[in-house]
Formats: structure tokens, C-alpha cells, sequence
């Protein structure tokens, strides 16, 4: 097929609707040239459970394997259990999901041994220029040897690896509604979970790429009224949500409330520096205020990056941070190859409410200090000038502007960041203030000057 590939080769993947956008045969391309770029004698493949995934997958093997390559097929997995794998084996890894997507996209997430992340500026940009010249002028030529295509289960390996990192074989009995979103959740988590003090009431374990309850993209409230619903009608002591590739976890406390990423952020740190007294941690630059103040009054040293996983990692690794969090509940640890995994993030937190007798809202009370207005999105014509104007608007005022991503303004009470989309003609918009009251005002302030036309 010829495909436009500008339009599924994103920033930190590739993503795009099967097979209006792309194929299996443009996936043995990408596994090809994933092969040549990152300079593989050996992967490790996994995928999700969306209807396209595995033929997908098995394309990509067959064409790292006419390079030569030998591949390692994992089968059905969460996103970061193929990372465990590539971490575990020190192999490059390929996973083939869109995660919270609508059913009829899929894409690939690709790293290099050790789950070292490929994105634009990493591996990506050339996977996608060789894709593109085999796409018109013919597949590459052959490894004079063809490399082996074997199987191999490793989601016991992955649960009791992620169980040696948090003890939670002392914590008290817990109640957990755990919702799967008919994703890749309901594949790890009983398999995490077995041998734990857990009561686990499951909401749509049946694995099904078409998504029949709701988006598997907790990240969204009407994603999570189901959970929210069935915590109080089960008395649970809290509720989990997973996106659709399972790598993100989300939190209701047990009156049914969201927990904000920002204290789960908080809380894991705080754990992870009584591990690892004065150690680093990364967050973006739109979590709470409360996590860089957690993180000194702990003893470590926070440090603040930009939004996305790509950014994440390599400040990870530039500064061996222990943990890193994102508003977006993608959740890094140091002991697991600097990759995320919101299912250690998860026992962290099962860990934390297990072993105190308070209910999960008094424990993460400490940790979420102030009023937030959540990401807002607006439409607008031309995002430039409507920053511009944004900027504009508070530049003279007693305040504090950088541009690290996007524009963030800075008073003593509050304050927000505006960033615009790199795929859709939008702005982001994040408030943050001292009270409620404040919050709204700047909020409104702000999505007036955004919406308003010049």
C-alpha cells in the first residue's frame, strides 16, 4: 500500500487507523527498518487485544526476521510488561497497541534494550524514512540467514517481578474494584494480584479490542462512573482504573472520588526516598505543587521537565532519578529500566493504604494540597496568537512566565499552564490555586482570553 506515514508516525510512536492508514505489509517494513535502525541481532515483540494486533505483530516479526534478526514473541501483554521483557532479556521491543484509542487504530511503541526509549529524536524519524523509501521502491533484500521466530510467556515472571519491589505480603485485608476497560488489565492483574490479601471485584476483564463498556482511557471522567458506582456499592476500600494498554493506572478513593495522579505522584515518592534517602525525582511541569514540597520535605530533590514519556525517560536517566510522575498517571521508576508502569504504581498504593488502618482519602489528604482545575482543552484557530494573547494578557503583572512547554504563569497563589497540542488545533489549559475560589477565577480569566477571539 502507499501511506502518507507524516500522519502515523508520531511524536514518541507510531499510530493510525488499520488498514485505511496502515497494514501488515507496511508493518514488516517497520520491523525491518526497526531492525537496521536499532542494529538488532535479536527482539522482543508483544501486543494488545485489539482484533488487528496480533497478525500486526507477527508481520513486524517476520520482517525484523528477513534481516536477520531472531524474535522473541510474548504473545498478549500490557505495555509494560514488554518493557519488563526488553529490560529482563536487554533486548530491543516492540508493542503493539494504541492504547486508549478507539478500536479501529493501532499502533507500535518501540524501545531499545533496557526499554530505552525510540522516539523523533531517537530511532523513530529513521524507522520512518527507510518505511517509506521500502514502501516505494521495494522490501530491502534479505539476510543471507533469516532469524528464528520463537514464543514465550513472561507475565508470571513480569507479576512476581514487579511483586519483589513492594512487600505486600503484611498489609491488612483490602477490598479493590478493579475496572480493565475490556483491556490488557484484565490480562495482568489476576496474575499480579493472585497470593495477595486483596478481595478483587473485577469490572470488564473480557479482553475486547472493540471497547463495548466505555473508553479505555480512564483519563476522562465518564470513563470511570462505572468504577466510581461499583466502589460504594461493594464498600470497597478503593478502586483502580486501567487504560487500554494497561501501562497508566488510575485511583478512586473509597467515597468514590478520583484520586489526583499528582498525590499518587507525592505518595509513590515518598515511599521511594525512605527506600533511597535524598534521592531524585522527576515530575512534569504540570503536576501539583504538592510533589516537588513532598520531595523536599522528604529529603530528595525534585526536578521539573516537560510533559511526555520521552522527556520523562531521559531526564530519568541523565540524572538517576529514582521515580518520575506525570499528571497523566504514567508513573517511572528507576527498578524498572526507567520505564512506566502503572501497576507498580498500583501496589505501591494498595501497599501504602494496607499498611495503616485509615481509609485512602485521610492517607492521601497529605499529599493533595490544593485546588486543581484538571486538563482543559479548547479549539482554536491559530494556537500561536491565541498564547500570544494569553501572555500578553499577564506579562506586566507580578507574576513569573516561562516557555519550558508551553507558557507557564506564576503568581504566589496560583498558577497555570496553557500548552498547545502536537497533533489537533488545540490549546491545554492547567490551573492550579491556593482555594477553589481562586482557581475558578483564574481559570475562567484565562479560558476567556483563549476562546475569545481577537
Amino acid at each position: 500500500m502507499t501511506a502518507d506515514l507524516s500522519q502515523i508516525v508520531k511524536a514518541y510512536d507510531v499510530r493510525g487507523v488499520v488498514p485505511d492508514q496502515w497494514d501488515e505489509s507496511l508493518a514488516e517494513l517497520f520491523g525491518a527498518a526497526f531492525v537496521r535502525v536499532t542494529d538488532a541481532n535479536a527482539i522482543v515483540i508483544g501486543h494488545d487485544m485489539r482484533p488487528s494486533s496480533p497478525g500486526l505483530a507477527d508481520a513486524f516479526a517476520r520482517g525484523a526476521a528477513r534481516l536477520g534478526a531472531d524474535v522473541t514473541l510474548i504473545g498478549l501483554c500490557s505495555t509494560d510488561q514488554l518493557y519488563f521483557a526488553s529490560g529482563s532479556f536487554d533486548l530491543p521491543g516492540a508493542m503493539f497497541t494504541a492504547s486508549h484509542n478507539p478500536a479501529q487504530y493501532n499502533g507500535i511503541k518501540m524501545c531499545r534494550a533496557g526499554a530505552a526509549p525510540v522516539g523523533q529524536d531517537t530511532g523513530l524519524a529513521e524507522i520512518r524514512e527507510l518505511a517509506e523509501d521500502w514502501s516505494e521502491n521495494g522490501a530491502p533484500e534479505a539476510a543471507a540467514t533469516p532469524g528464528s521466530v520463537t514464543h514465550r510467556d513472561t507475565l508470571k515472571d513480569y507479576a512476581e517481578y514487579l511483586k519483589s519491589l513492594v512487600d505486600l505480603t503484611a498489609i491488612r485485608p483490602l477490598k479493590v474494584v478493579v475496572d480493565a476497560g475490556n483491556g490488557m488489565g484484565g490480562h495482568t492483574v489476576p496474575t499480579v494480584f493472585e497470593g495477595l490479601p486483596l478481595d478483587v471485584v473485577p469490572m470488564y476483564f473480557e479482553l475486547d479490542g472493540t471497547f463495548p463498556n466505555h473508553e479505555a482511557n480512564p483519563l476522562d471522567p465518564k470513563n470511570i462512573v462505572d468504577l466510581q458506582a461499583r466502589v460504594l456499592a461493594e464498600g470497597a476500600d478503593l478502586g483502580l482504573a486501567f487504560d487500554g494498554d494497561a501501562d497508566r493506572c488510575f485511583v478512586v478513593d473509597e467515597r468514590g472520588e478520583p484520586v489526583s495522579p499528582s498525590a499518587i505522584t507525592a505518595l509513590v515518592a515518598a515511599r521511594e526516598l525512605a527506600k533511597h534517602p535524598g534521592g531524585t525525582i522527576i515530575h512534569n511541569l504540570i503536576t501539583s505543587w504538592s510533589v516537588p514540597e513532598v520531595v523536599r520535605e522528604q529529603g530528595g530533590e525534585p526536578v521539573r521537565t516537560r510533559v511526555g514519556h520521552s522527556f520523562i525517560k531521559e531526564e530519568m536517566a541523565k540524572t538517576g532519578a529514582i521515580f518520575g510522575g506525570e499528571h497523566s498517571a504514567h508513573y517511572y521508576f528507576k527498578d524498572f529500566w526507567n520505564a512506566d508502569t502503572g501497576m507498580l504504581a498500583a501496589l505501591h498504593v494498595l501497599a501504602a493504604l494496607g499498611g495503616q488502618e485509615g481509609t485512602l482519602s485521610a492517607l492521601v489528604a497529605a499529599y493533595d494540597r490544593y485546588a486543581s482545575s484538571g486538563e482543559i482543552n479548547s479549539t482554536v484557530a491559530d494556537q500561536k496568537a491565541s498564547a500570544a494573547k494569553v501572555k500578553a494578557a499577564y506579562e506586566n503583572e507580578d507574576v513569573t512566565l516561562d516557555t519550558l512547554d508551553g507558557l507557564t504563569v506564576t503568581a504566589r497563589d496560583w498558577w497555570f499552564n496553557l500548552r498547545a497540542s502536537n497533533t489537533e488545533p488545540l490549546l491545554r489549559l492547567n490551573v492550579e490555586a491556593r482555594d477553589v475560589a481562586t482557581m475558578t477565577r483564574i481559570r475562567d480569566e484565562v479560558l476567556n482570553l483563549v476562546r475569545t477571539s481577537a
